[in-house]
């Protein structure tokens, strides 16, 4: 019993441990040195070196690449040079370009389209001899280009394609290199039991394809496309040999300013800027997304 008038005694709770809270720590070596900068820096500039070496000569006249005292500041002839690359008969700069980019947009969208049927059955579906075929297709990237071009011109010729784009575009319609790209990118990108589960809702297998498979193929698809593309439009061995005067493309095309006697290579170089303009801008407009897809394709939970 407790005495009147006297204070109460306070009743102490019982003291319960909450969470214990931990300064985060920043991890060693989580942020680059100044190494790693320096390596980058040195990277960066020995890729704009070729850039800024083609400006400094296409902005320049005939007498600009032999010049030992020339200044290392970009002239102000590169739009006339550009002019004169672009006037230029033999060219043919305007036709070139726009079959530069039908060529390698088409080779581009269906290595992409083949190589993702492909992947998507060596990484999903299981059938006989899946696996060996598999080596055989990547075996098939040890054979040079050489080895096929005889056979190939002959096929052509026969079937009365020599000139024409159909020469360049159907034999590269599909890649092996695609094909392993996107083959090991499926089979690590997509669980089983998602397809299980799109099975079970009554989709069919080509359905199971389009809506699992093209969704999570997109990040790969993306760096396959655009490495096609630059690949494509670069190419100057098969449509060198194959198409003519008349209908060349770009690269071939502006081997033409180098079969005079005398070559002006400030108007040389000039072309090879012009030419590498669309790349750039395919750079600018679609790296934003190309770096996006592949952030998201790498963010896994």
């Amino acid at each position: 019993m407790t005495a009147v008038g006297a204070t109460p005694l306070p009743v102490v709770e019982p003291d319960v441990p909450g969470p214990v809270r931990r300064r985060s720590r920043p991890v060693r070596g989580s942020r680059p040195g100044w190494v790693v900068y320096a390596a980058l820096g040195a990277v960066l500039l020995a890729s704009l070196f070729p850039f800024y070496w083609s400006l400094l000569i296409g902005s320049g006249d005939s007498s600009t690449i032999r010049d030992a005292n020339r200044s290392w500041i970009p002239g102000g002839n590169f739009f006339a040079n550009a002019a004169s690359v672009i006037g230029d008969p033999a060219v043919n700069f305007w036709p070139a370009l726009v079959n530069s980019i039908i060529s390698s947009g088409l080779i581009a969208a269906s290595v992409v389209f083949f190589s993702t049927l492909a992947g998507w059955a060596f990484a999903k579906l299981t059938f006989r001899g899946g696996p060996w075929l598999l080596v055989f297709v990547v075996a098939t990237m040890a054979v040079p280009t050489q080895l096929g071009v005889v056979p190939l011109y002959i096929l052509f010729s026969e079937l009365g394609w020599t000139g024409q784009l159909g020469a360049i575009i159907i034999p590269a319609l599909t890649s092996a290199f695609g094909v392993f790209w996107m083959t090991q990118y499926l089979r690590q990108s997509v669980p089983d039991e998602l397809i299980e589960a799109a099975r079970v809702d009554g989709a069919s297998s080509f359905r199971t394809f389009l809506t699992v498979g093209v969704p999570a193929a997109r990040p790969a698809a993306a760096m396959l496309g655009l490495f096609t593309f630059v690949s494509a439009w670069n190419n100057f061995f098969w449509p060198f040999i194959v198409l003519d005067r008349q209908n060349p493309t770009l690269p071939v095309a502006l081997s033409l300013l180098q079969s005079n006697y005398f070559v002006d290579y400030s108007i040389v170089l000039a072309g090879v800027l012009l030419s590498t303009i669309p790349l750039l801008l395919l750079f600018v407009f679609a790296g934003k997304q190309l770096v996006s897809g592949i952030m998201q394709g790498a963010v896994k939970g």
